[in-house]
């Protein structure tokens, strides 16, 4: 189950830093994870400032 990021995001980054496989890339207003490239690993969710990253 990859994660998604939700419309909280804020745009900060920091999930796109952390991501050990470069899953994560910046969309339109927020960022997005590619589920296909996504290890569910969770770092993404546990540096995200405002928790808007969540397990599908």
């Amino acid at each position: 189950m990859a994660y998604v990021i939700s419309g909280d995001c804020i745009s900060c980054g920091n999930c796109k830093e952390t991501c050990p496989v470069g899953a994560i890339s910046e969309g339109d207003g927020k960022y997005e994870i590619d589920p296909a490239s996504c290890i569910e690993c969770g770092a993404c969710a546990a540096d995200c400032p405002v928790e808007a990253i969540k397990p599908e």
